[in-house]
C-alpha cells in the first residue's frame, strides 16, 4: 500500500482522520528537498537551509487546527466583551503611558496614532504575551506539503527561510502561531517582508522581542495601507426605525451630512460631526440593524490587517477606551 511508504503524509492523514495530501506521491522528504532547491535557486545561502531544514517533520497537529477550525459563533456583543474587556483596557493604558515617548517618536514619523498602535498590539497578541508556540518553518512546511493551500504557504515559507537567511532571527527562534503569523504583531512572513521595520537601527527586524521594532512596524503596516492620522476609525451610531438596510454595508460612502439627513446620528443621540467626511454605516450583528457604526476611511485601512468587521471595531472601540 502507498501508505507503507508515505508514512510522513499518510501516518499523520490516518492519524486525524483526514483526506491524503493533494500531492501524496512524493514523500515529505523529497518534497522538502524541492522547497530547498527553489530557494536555493532564488539566492538563499545553503548552510543556513541546511540548518533550518534540517529534521523538518510535519506537524499533525498543525493539519488538526487547519482542517478542524471552530465555527465563530460568538455574538458581536460575546466578542467584544472578550476581547475589549476592562482588564485589556487597563493594561493598554498602563502600556500606552509606560512607553508614551517612543510611541509618541514613532506616531511623528508615521502619523500613526499610538493608541491605535497599542490596540492593534494588545487584541493580536495581549500586548506580548501570547505570541504562539509553534515553530514557523515547519508550520508552513506542513501547511504548504498538506495541499489544501500549499501554494500560499509555500510561498510563506520561502519567505521565512529568506528571513532567516538575512540574520533577523535564526529558524530556531522563529515562533508564532500554527498558521505562521509570527512576533507580538502576527505578521505572516509575507507582511514582515513588506512592512517590517529595524527602528532601532541593530540590523535586525525584531517583532517578536524588540518593543521599538513592533511599535514601528505596525505602524508602517498601517500608514503603508493609507492611514490618515487627522481622522478616526468610526464611532457608534444610531439608526432610525425603518432605516433601508441597502444602505448598510462596506462598499457604500456618503458623506456625514448625507447620513445626518437620513437619520443617523451618534450612538449617544447627537448630531453627526459636521466635517465633511465620506463613511459607511456598519452593523457587524447579521440581520440587525443594532449594533450600527459609522466607519470612516481608518475602517477600511484595519479591515486591510484583518477582513473581519469583528476585528476592526474591536481594534477601533479599544483605541478609543484607552484614549477616554
Amino acid at each position: 500500500m502507498a501508505c507503507v511508504k508515505l508514512a510522513a503524509a499518510c501516518g499523520m492523514s490516518l492519524l486525524l482522520g483526514l483526506p491524503l495530501p493533494a500531492h501524496a506521491a512524493k514523500d515529505f522528504g523529497t518534497w522538502l528537498q524541492g522547497v530547498r532547491t527553489e530557494a536555493v535557486g532564488l539566492g538563499l545561502d545553503e548552510e543556513t537551509l541546511d540548518k533550518a531544514l534540517a529534521g523538518l517533520k510535519p506537524i499533525p497537529r498543525v493539519i488538526e487546527l487547519d482542517r478542524r477550525q471552530p465555527e465563530f459563533t460568538l455574538t458581536f456583543k460575546q466578542y467584544l466583551q472578550r476581547v475589549v474587556n476592562a482588564r485589556r483596557v487597563k493594561i493598554g493604558k498602563q502600556k500606552l503611558a509606560e512607553h508614551r515617548q517612543l510611541l509618541e517618536r514613532i506616531a511623528k514619523k508615521y502619523k500613526v496614532q499610538p493608541r491605535f498602535m497599542v490596540a492593534l498590539w494588545g487584541i493580536e497578541t495581549d500586548f506580548g504575551r501570547i505570541t504562539g508556540g509553534f515553530p514557523v518553518i515547519a508550520s508552513l512546511a506542513t501547511l504548504a506539503y498538506d495541499g489544501r493551500r500549499s501554494k500560499f504557504f509555500r510561498k510563506e515559507l520561502i519567505v521565512a527561510l529568506r528571513i532567516v537567511d538575512q540574520g533577523h532571527i535564526t529558524s530556531d527562534k522563529m515562533m508564532g502561531s500554527w498558521a505562521g503569523a509570527m512576533g507580538q504583531n502576527q505578521f505572516m512572513p509575507s507582511s514582515f517582508q513588506a512592512y517590517a521595520v529595524d527602528y532601532d537601527d541593530d540590523g535586525h527586524k525584531d517583532i517578536w522581542g524588540t518593543l521599538p521594532d513592533v511599535f514601528a512596524s505596525i505602524a508602517n503596516y498601517l500608514t503603508k495601507s493609507g492611514w490618515r492620522d487627522d481622522q478616526t476609525w468610526g464611532r457608534p451610531a444610531m439608526v432610525p426605525e425603518g432605516f433601508d438596510v441597502k444602505l448598510i454595508g462596506r462598499n457604500l460612502t456618503k458623506k456625514l451630512a448625507e447620513w445626518q439627513s437620513l437619520g443617523v446620528r451618534q450612538g449617544d443621540g447627537a448630531d453627526l460631526p459636521r466635517r465633511n467626511l465620506s463613511a459607511s454605516i456598519i452593523s457587524p450583528q447579521k440581520n440587525s440593524l443594532r449594533p450600527a457604526f459609522i466607519a470612516y476611511h481608518n475602517y477600511q485601512v484595519i479591515l486591510r490587517w484583518n477582513r473581519s468587521d469583528y476585528f476592526a471595531i474591536a481594534v477601533g472601540t479599544l483605541a478609543d477606551r484607552l484614549r477616554q
